[in-house]
């Protein structure tokens, strides 16, 4: 039976099996897992984390750290152990002139888009507005606005971190250069990150939305994507889907239901250059059976499909990064297509060139800027008796892709099943100084209910 209160002062609220709202609180963005953890302890400020941190480690407890709750694997939560839940430290602080804003960890992606909008600006993030900013950012951070400003984890300038002894440490480039270096891109692996400042860009109002063709044409949008897309502006972001027209309102009801390959584009800058900057991925193509492109907020954008894919439903999803797209690899993609289990299911291809292959290799964590592209196919269904078919489909899709592959997996596309050889080479070369950061600043491990990078053996 786990004792309460903490021995530290603790202001947030403690949920245990048993309590009014435990089975609420508890849930997961993947309804496809199901954990229960023996409690969660709901942060409402660093205090609360400190005192949290330090009651799990002395009763030897299995500790998750949750932010936004978005990971796929449910790797913000445990069995048997504390959920350090930091959903509840919200606040964004803008600063125009710097062009920074100070992000809670608790924040959403929307958040921190609904607080920069308002000055013009907006931080590097991934597609969905309903995305946590933490897990987000330490594992990497792709989206609309990677190809004109890099990821999410480029843009982080500094880091409040409770470290596994319960000290509170500032991670910069000046100050503890080495867990900042690994905390971008490594994960939850080094600490608990309690803040974020992030640079922020001139991002306001966008040219962009998606742009649907029937799925027989998805050879000729992926080879027109694959080669048009290197020469295009850096402004462009476009990213290259492969789905199923839901049943909603918002789609015109001749096209719901069908089979489609999407084009979803941001332009941060004029309508005319947007235009402009699109044309070739339009040109000799067949008519769309969708166009919703045209000018749009960021944060509009942003949050466009969020009602599409809501909490609770089942995902398996698995990922992998491309240096190319041969046409093999297209004719693979197509012949999974064909066989989408589910209306939900997808695949998704988004680019990682212009800003994200500016920074060397070494400079971060996130290892992987020779690749040009970030895939994720993702199993998705409302029931959880369909979990069989959507995981075989992926699983049998990455299997076919992988051979031509990098080698390497973007971390916040794994699920938790992947092994400990799947994590290391998604780090590559980094790997080897990951262990050795881990050693300094986590020795015994406590963090490990993530895509875990084990500490190096010292003597």
């Amino acid at each position: 039976m786990l004792q309460r209160p903490f021995a530290l002062p603790f202001r947030g609220e403690l949920t245990a099996p048993g309590d009014g709202g435990y089975d609420q609180r508890r849930g997961l963005y993947n309804g496809l897992i199901d954990k229960r953890p023996a409690l969660i302890a709901h942060c409402t400020a660093t205090a609360d984390v400190v005192a949290a941190l330090a009651y799990g480690r002395e009763a030897g407890l299995p500790i998750a750290i949750r932010g936004g709750g978005h990971n796929g694997g449910g790797l913000g939560s445990c069995d048997d152990g504390l959920v350090i839940d930091l959903s509840g430290m919200k606040g964004v602080r803008v600063d125009p002139r710097a062009r920074t804003a100070r992000v809670a960890a608790g924040c959403l992606q929307g958040e921190v888009d609904h607080a920069t909008h308002v000055y013009g600006l907006a931080v590097p993030s991934g597609i969905f507005s309903t995305t946590g900013i933490s897990g987000l950012t330490l594992g990497g951070g792709t989206g609309h606005l990677s190809r004109a400003f890099g990821l999410t984890l480029d843009n982080l300038l500094e880091a409040d971190v409770v470290l596994a002894d319960g000290r509170i440490v500032t991670a910069s480039e000046d100050r503890e250069p080495d867990l900042f270096w690994a905390l971008r891109g490594g994960g939850g692996n080094f600490g608990i990150v309690t803040s974020f400042l992030f640079r922020a860009h001139p991002v306001s109002t966008v040219y962009g939305g998606p742009i649907f063709w029937d799925i027989a044409h998805a050879g000729a949008v992926l080879r027109r994507y694959r080669d048009r897309l290197p020469a295009a502006p850096e402004a462009l972001g476009l990213f290259f889907g492969i789905k199923t027209v839901p049943p909603v309102d918002m789609f015109p009801e001749h096209t719901r239901g069908r089979r489609v390959c999407v084009l979803i584009a941001c332009y941060n800058g004029p309508e005319d250059e947007a235009r402009l900057a699109l044309a070739p991925f339009r040109r000799g193509l067949p008519d769309p059976l969708i166009d919703a492109t045209g000018p749009i907020p960021f944060p509009s954008l942003q949050a466009m499909f969020d009602p599409l894919l809501p909490p609770g439903l089942h995902w398996y999803w698995k990922g992998d990064f491309f240096e190319t797209l041969s046409d093999e690899v297209i004719d693979i993609h197509l012949a999974h297509a064909a066989r989408i289990p589910t209306n939900y299911s997808l695949m998704h291809l988004y680019p990682i060139d212009g800003a994200v292959q500016r920074v060397p290799p070494r400079a971060t964590a996130w290892s992987r800027r020779h690749a040009r592209w970030s895939m994720v196919i993702a199993g998705i269904d409302t029931e959880r008796e369909n979990a069989e078919a959507i995981t075989r489909w992926a699983k049998d899709y990455w299997a076919d892709l992988h051979p031509h592959s990098d080698g390497g997996g973007y971390v916040n596309f794994l699920m938790g099943d992947e092994g400990a050889d799947r994590v290391a080479a998604t780090y590559g070369e980094n790997y080897d100084r990951l262990r050795r950061v881990k050693a300094v600043y986590d020795p015994q491990n406590l963090f490990r209910i993530n895509q875990n990078i084990p500490p190096a053996v010292t003597h």
